[in-house]
């Protein structure tokens, strides 16, 4: 088996990203034949145009992937940006991508309700990630439930590009870990940076102490039962627990924790979870050669899985 997880540098990773994609990641690096993890800078300029601050999300997401336990000898990890056939495929699929499919596009919609520029980068987003899917001969890409369209889109079209050239692209299949799939954000909609509503994995402990103070709740009292199944404040926690460290939480919550408190041990938790990451993180820092060597090493190996199916694909068309 053969799994691609993409991850665009726009911002610090935050829980949504650790439980919604990275774990999953982590699993599939025991068991799959092959896994890829890219950082999809290219998708990136989209909404990041500050070249320092693009540069600094860069090299933050790779010490991230490595704290957090992806093993480079076992994943590739690379940058979309160091692989060339990524917008050399997206061009090539976009001459069969239907405009209905793109316009269809959910995120795109909600990206400029949020005030995004409506660029025609943005709108053709889903078609650079479908290259960036196909390139690798991906079998399943792990994502959540807001990506699941995009992921279709990949499906629908290789679909299209293998019904009119034969059958050059592999169609790859959607996986949602169902129970994680969207993590809700400080403000209760889905985490994620567009919206600013995120908790970091890793950072200064006192911004990210602040922003769980800052989860959202209803108006009961301190002493009040409160349902844990429409508490934010739970719902990102109970991502931490097992299932009977669950129940006893949400017992908890019935029985009339306050929300002080229930952000307080939603803290303690993050703290001990992340402890030994961070502590890994701080030393991959101080040790730049290092990484650059991981992320180049990555890169090289990318390309050469990438220019086996841009030559399938060229000469299907009829470009060689």
């Amino acid at each position: 088996m053969r799994v691609l997880a993409g991850y665009q540098p726009s911002g610090s990773f935050h829980l949504g990203n650790y439980f919604g994609s990275i774990r999953p990641i982590l699993e599939f690096q025991k068991k799959s034949d092959a896994v890829f993890v890219m950082i999809a800078d290219m998708h990136a300029l989209t909404t990041v145009h500050d070249s320092d601050q693009l540069r600094k999300f860069l090299r933050d997401a790779v010490l991230d992937f490595l704290a957090c336990g992806l093993d480079p000898q076992k994943t590739v990890l690379f940058r979309q940006s160091e692989v060339s056939m990524h917008a050399e495929l997206a061009w090539i699929l976009s001459t069969v991508a239907p405009m209905g499919l793109l316009e269809r596009a959910v995120s795109y919609k909600d990206k400029v309700e949020k005030g995004i520029d409506a660029t025609v980068g943005l709108f053709t987003y889903p078609v650079l990630q479908a290259a960036d899917i196909l390139l690798y001969d991906i079998d399943v890409v792990p994502v959540g439930k807001d990506q699941q369209q995009h992921l279709e889109i990949a499906r629908d079209i290789a679909i299209k590009f293998n019904n009119r050239f034969g059958d050059v692209l592999r169609v790859p299949k959607a996986a949602i870990p169902e129970d994680v799939a969207v993590v809700p954000g400080t403000d209760g909609q889905k985490m994620s940076k567009s919206y600013g509503n995120t908790i970091p994995i890793f950072g200064d402990e006192k911004i990210i102490k602040k922003a769980i103070m800052g989860i959202v709740t209803d108006s009961k009292g301190p002493t009040e039962p409160k349902d844990p199944n429409t508490s934010v404040v739970y719902q990102i926690h109970k991502n931490f627990l097992d299932e009977a460290t669950r129940w006893g939480v949400a017992k908890e919550y019935e029985q009339g924790l306050s929300y002080g408190d229930a952000k307080k041990k939603l803290f303690e938790t993050y703290i001990d979870h992340f402890q030994k990451m961070r502590e890994k993180r701080a030393e991959l820092e101080s040790n730049p050669a290092l990484v650059e060597k991981i992320i180049a090493d990555g890169d090289a190996r990318a390309r050469a899985t990438a220019q086996k199916t841009m030559d399938a694909v060229k000469e299907a068309v009829g470009l060689r």
